[in-house]
């Protein structure tokens, strides 16, 4: 579709050109020609779907091997078998033991590690966590990395002496590999959730390897780094692979800049590719790599700061170029993803201001250190994953960013009311629990709503919106393309709607949600010629504020099978009624018919016959217009016109006649059967109400719109306050069955006339 639109071509155009080639449009093509083309077209398929597979193939595997070189690594790191635990005061104190040289001293307190020089290792820096990454102050970073590796050339030693406050001399305790039943279920948790993401990453860059696609891949690599990073952390005890403590820092550095500049590349291209697209690309990984070579080769002074400030830009120039793309063009993607980044940004910013104002406070900056950065990129990776998936069914996607947003601003509230509130850790915890349980409670909806676009199709306005396109397919002639086209559009209140010449072979929503093909369906009791045919192609629902999805994808096959269905109802409701029609006109002419023109052989008198005569005159017409399905305009008119006649020439009243229309058309028996009966009404009035001397009758027909005034010089006044019985009731009744309205008025010197106008009569075509 993009491409289309790059050439210039309709929506409707783009979807022909797509669009897969159907025997319909093809039906002089011979039988061999056909197998030919739909073996090419198999054999095709087939190489488009083979390398992909293979791809994919490949690169699970890569993954694999790389995560299994990752746990071979780990298991034979050198690790001292002992639990610890922190007691009250924030010491550590050694649980368990494997070594026996440790057993001994279950219980005590760990004074620290002596390291080779003779210095002592302090156990506030055990108990920090091993990345340095959300340190704020230089020094303690630097001191913390040189601590980290002094303790991993100790670990490499074989032997590790321990200091305990209530020994007088230090226990010497022997390492022995971890094994992998000794990385705890949260790093195999973790490595389980890198390893979707990575391949999550994999699949969209193979179903179409593009370059927001290639971001978004690179993007996917860099969070899984993350996330086996954050896994080495929540290693059981306080020992850290030697061979990772030297890269910590920079790698997670380096997947945060490359996590921003390409969000800022992709957002420069998707949803539509933005006016000087190229030097904003370069721009932003050219700001991105020099920071990252940087960090590589020389100490950075505030480099935590430098680190979130790159970050927050980087998400804030997502957000003003989603901001620019939609203002070019309302493509919904860009109206969701702008919301997105917006709660991705709102949620880092509450983040760094809590870790900033956390400074001076071990305890707080161990927490953000630990389990604060671990929510934050967990939320930060699912929302990145959210991405491809926000059209389609993704549920569990959906909630479980949703919990980790929450569970991301809870975290930082909780730092936030410490640092600056005088309040303990357990009241700061409940607090900041029962806030971000509220929020989630009572903005769940709503969040999700920013996310998708608000669903504004309610089951009153679907039902309205059916019935009254059943009620036009069944009263016009023609195409019924355009009442399909409305009906959806009502629905869905899309920018752009078109009309594809060739047929989709279901309904479904391309375009990251932009666009929606819908297939018309056949019609019962429609000729073939009169079969809407083709498909109809929505764009940028909800004036461009919302996304199509996968169930709105399933609602318009619901909406459009109901509509089938009510219009084949219909079609068999007419029928019964017609032949019901049939039986009682051919009941009246059998039966009473046959009782009048004995009557009227035996008349006494010839007012008594000519009286008979002329009501098996009407008699005749209300049969033949019961046994009737359609009745043309000029005969209807001709029939009015000989009725009334008689009627007034036996009531000595002048007839003026006119009857003009500009297309003769069909009127339906219920049409046919309203407008007689209210003229027949009117007329009745004329005679024996106004007692007039002369009447007037005029009826045009003009595009579509009919309009009919009786007027009288008789001695009807102020019609206003005339009490409508069964003769004025029903006049009204079966205007309003017509979809028209009534009027009656006194006219400038004396009498009363009447005006009915009905916006829609007759077949459309």
């Amino acid at each position: 579709m993009a491409a289309a639109r790059d050439a210039g071509l309709t929506p409707a155009a783009a979807v022909d050109a797509a669009a897969p080639h159907d025997s319909a449009s093809s039906g002089f093509a011979s039988a061999p020609a056909a197998q030919a083309d739909s073996l090419e077209r198999g054999i095709v398929a087939a190489r488009w779907l083979g390398w992909r597979r293979r791809g994919l193939v490949v690169l699970a595997l890569l993954g694999c091997v790389g995560l299994f070189t990752l746990l071979r690594m780990l298991s034979a790191s050198p690790h001292i078998d002992a639990a610890w635990r922190s007691n009250a005061s924030g010491e550590l104190v050694l649980d368990s033991a494997g070594d026996p040289a440790l057993r001994a001293h279950l219980g005590q307190t760990l004074a620290g590690v002596v390291l080779a020089d003779g210095s002592l290792l302090p156990p506030e820096v055990l108990l920090a966590r091993r990345s340095p990454r959300w340190v704020v102050d230089d020094t303690l970073r630097q001191q913390q990395l040189a601590y980290g590796s002094a303790y991993a050339g100790a670990l490499r030693e074989g032997a590790v002496r321990l200091k305990f406050a209530q020994a007088r001399v230090p226990i010497e305790a022997r390492t022995v590999p971890r094994g992998y039943a000794g990385l705890g279920s949260v790093f195999w948790l973790m490595t389980a959730l890198a390893l979707v993401f990575y391949l999550t990453g994999a699949v969209v860059v193979l179903v179409q390897p593009d370059e927001r696609n290639l971001l978004f891949g690179l993007t996917a690599v860099a969070q899984t780094t993350h996330l086996l990073l954050i896994g080495l952390d929540t290693l059981p005890g306080f020992d850290f692979p030697a061979r990772m403590a030297s890269l910590d820092l920079w790698l997670r550095v380096s997947c945060d800049i490359v996590t921003g500049a390409a969000s800022v590349h992709a957002l420069s291209v998707f949803p539509r590719r933005l006016p000087h697209q190229g030097p904003i690309a370069l721009a932003s990984w050219a700001v991105g790599i020099a920071f990252i070579v940087t960090v590589a080769f020389n100490p950075v002074p505030g480099l935590w700061w430098w680190t979130q400030g790159l970050q927050l830009s980087y998400f804030a120039a997502g957000w003003l170029l989603l901001v620019w793309s939609y203002r070019l063009t309302p493509h919904p993607m860009a109206i969701v993803m702008r919301r997105l980044s917006l709660a991705v940004f709102g949620i880092l910013l509450l983040l760094t201001l809590s870790v900033a104002l956390s400074q001076g406070n071990s305890d707080l900056q161990r927490f953000a250190a630990g389990p604060g950065s671990l929510i934050w990129y967990v939320f930060q990776a699912s929302a990145l994953m959210l991405v491809p998936f926000l059209s389609r069914s993704q549920h569990v996607m959906r909630e479980f960013t949703l919990l980790a947003g929450i569970s991301a601003v809870a975290t930082s509230l909780d730092l936030l009311f410490v640092a600056v509130m005088p309040m303990s850790q357990f009241t700061s915890h409940t607090l900041a629990l029962f806030l971000a349980l509220g929020l989630y409670a009572g903005a769940r909806q709503w969040m999700l709503n920013l996310l998708m676009g608000s669903n504004m199709l309610t089951t009153e306005r679907m039902f309205e919106g059916l019935y009254r396109t059943a009620r036009e397919i069944e009263t016009s002639a023609g195409d019924h393309t355009e009442h399909f086209a409305r009906l959806l559009g009502d629905l869905f209140e899309p920018l752009e709607l078109g009309h594809a010449t060739r047929s989709a072979p279901a309904t479904r929503v391309v375009g990251d949600g932009s666009t929606m093909l819908v297939p018309l369906p056949r019609l019962p009791g429609v000729a073939d010629d009169l079969q809407p045919r083709g498909s109809l192609v929505l764009r940028f629902a909800r004036r461009g504020r919302s996304m199509f999805t996968r169930e709105d994808a399933r609602l318009t096959d619901r909406v459009l099978e109901q509509l089938v269905r009510a219009v084949a109802f219909d079609r068999a409701v007419e029928q019964g009624r017609n032949e019901e029609r049939a039986r009682i006109a051919q009941d009246l002419h059998d039966d009473i018919g046959a009782r009048l023109l004995t009557l009227m052989y035996k008349a006494q008198s010839p007012e008594m016959e000519d009286y008979l005569r002329h009501t098996l005159q009407d008699l005749k017409t209300l049969t033949r217009g019961l046994a009737a399905s359609s009745h043309l305009l000029s005969h209807t008119g001709a029939e009015w016109k000989a009725d009334i006649a008689q009627r007034l020439d036996a009531a000595h009243c002048e007839l003026d006649w006119s009857f003009d229309f500009d297309r003769d058309v069909n009127l339906s028996v219920v049409q046919w059967s309203a407008l007689t009966r209210m003229l027949r009404e009117l007329i009745n009035n004329v005679i024996v109400h106004a007692r007039a001397g002369r009447a007037s009758v005029s009826a045009r027909y003009h595009r579509g719109r009919f309009t009919l005034r009786v007027s009288d010089d008789g001695a009807g006044r102020r019609p206003e306050t005339w009490a409508h019985g069964l003769g004025l009731g029903g006049i009204r009744k079966r205007v309003k069955l017509l979809g028209g309205e009534v009027h009656w008025r006194e006219n400038d010197t004396r009498g009363i006339r009447c005006e009915i106008e009905v916006p829609e009569l007759g077949e459309r075509g």
